[in-house]
């Protein structure tokens, strides 16, 4: 065997240190391993897009809507523990008000002005 030979054989050995398999280095994992649970979340996903039914939306939603509305008004009505729970709600009206004003710039007006 002539020199070139033997130079273009596989080495055993980088410089001093004995060359290990691409696992036993972390970064080939940090390379592998997001495309790995990229494809294992699709995987996952189209599982349970295939696997779960969607519910169906009733014809007549807004009917029923309003149902349970006039429903909560006349529990609200009957019932005072309903009333105190309106009215803690309606103490927290200003600060709801002004998380819609920072995160859409639009000032409300009040509704009983």
């Amino acid at each position: 065997m002539s020199d070139t030979a033997k130079k273009s054989e596989p080495t055993k050995t980088v410089g001093k240190v004995p060359a290990k398999p691409w696992w036993h280095y972390g970064h080939a994992w940090l390379v592998f391993g997001g495309p790995a649970a990229v494809v294992l979340a699709c995987i996952v996903t189209v599982y349970i897009a295939v696997s779960k039914q969607d519910p169906v939306v009733d014809q007549d939603y807004y009917r029923k809507g309003i149902e349970i509305n006039q429903t909560l008004e006349r529990e609200a009505a009957t019932n005072p523990k309903s009333t105190e729970a309106i009215e803690k709600q309606n103490a927290l009206e200003p600060a709801m008000r002004a998380r819609n004003h920072a995160a859409t710039g639009v000032n409300q007006k009040p509704e009983d002005q």
